[in-house]
C-alpha cells in the first residue's frame, strides 16, 4: 500500500511570507524524493479560486462572519475533494498556504463565532481531516502589513481583510499565538523576522519531525 502523504500548512498574518516560504519547503521536500503539491487557499482549483475573488475583494462590510465561514468551507470542500485528498492518498505531501486554522483565527476567535461551531463545520464537509503540522509564521503586525502593502504596489484587488485595521491584526496574531500554545505538538511558531533562507531553514527541521 502507498504510505498517506502529509498535510504541512503554513499560517500567519498579511505579509508574513507563508507563499515565500512555501515555495522553499516544496524545494527542499522535492530535494528529498518526495512529489510536492503546492496550494493556496482559499483557492487551489478552478472553483475555489472563483469564490476567493468573492472573499478577498470588496468592502470589508462585504460579508458577514457566517457569510465568510460558508464560502470558505464551500470553496475548502471543492478544494479538498478535487486536489488535496487525491494528493494525500498517492503519498504526495501537500504544502497549503493558509487551511482550517485560519479560518479558527479570522472566523472563530476574531470573528466571534467561536472555534467548536467552525470544528463542526469542518468535520461535516471534510470528516476527519486535518493537518500534520500547521507552522505558523509569526512576525510583528506593523511589518506584516508594511510587507504587504509593499507586495500589492497599491493593487487593492485583494486588499479586503488587510484594510481592517491594527486591532484586527494584532487580534489575528494572538489568536495564532494561542494554537501554538494549545497543541504544540501540530502548531510550531516560526520567527519570521529573518532572511527568506534562515526562515527556511528553520521550517525544514520542523517538517523533519514528520
Amino acid at each position: 500500500m502507498t504510505p498517506r502523504g502529509r498535510l504541512v500548512t503554513l499560517e500567519g498574518g498579511e505579509g508574513s511570507g507563508k507563499s515565500t516560504q512555501c515555495g522553499h519547503l516544496a524545494d527542499h521536500l522535492r530535494s528529498r524524493g518526495l512529489e510536492v503539491v503546492v496550494t493556496r487557499e482559499p483557492g487551489g482549483t478552478k472553483g475555489a479560486e472563483e469564490i476567493r475573488g468573492l472573499l478577498v475583494a470588496g468592502e470589508a462590510a462585504r460579508w458577514d462572519t457566517w457569510s465568510e465561514a460558508l464560502l470558505i468551507a464551500a470553496a475548502r470542500r471543492d478544494h479538498v475533494v478535487r486536489v488535496i485528498a487525491p494528493a494525500l492518498e498517492r503519498g504526495a505531501w501537500v504544502v497549503c498556504d493558509r487551511f482550517v486554522h485560519s479560518t479558527l483565527a479570522y472566523q472563530g476567535l476574531v470573528g466571534g463565532l467561536g472555534q467548536e461551531v467552525l470544528i463542526t463545520l469542518h468535520r461535516l464537509t471534510l470528516g476527519r481531516l486535518w493537518p500534520d503540522l500547521m507552522l505558523f509564521l509569526d512576525l510583528p503586525v506593523e511589518e506584516g502589513l508594511a510587507r504587504a502593502a509593499k507586495r500589492a504596489g497599491g493593487d487593492a484587488s485583494e486588499a479586503r481583510f488587510e484594510g481592517r485595521g491594527l486591532a484586527f491584526h494584532q487580534a489575528l496574531r494572538e489568536a495564532f499565538v494561542s494554537f501554538v500554545k494549545e497543541d504544540p505538538r501540530l502548531c510550531r511558531r516560526i520567527p519570521a523576522r529573518g532572511s527568506e533562507a534562515e526562515v527556511a531553514t528553520t521550517i525544514a527541521a520542523a517538517v523533519a519531525t514528520l
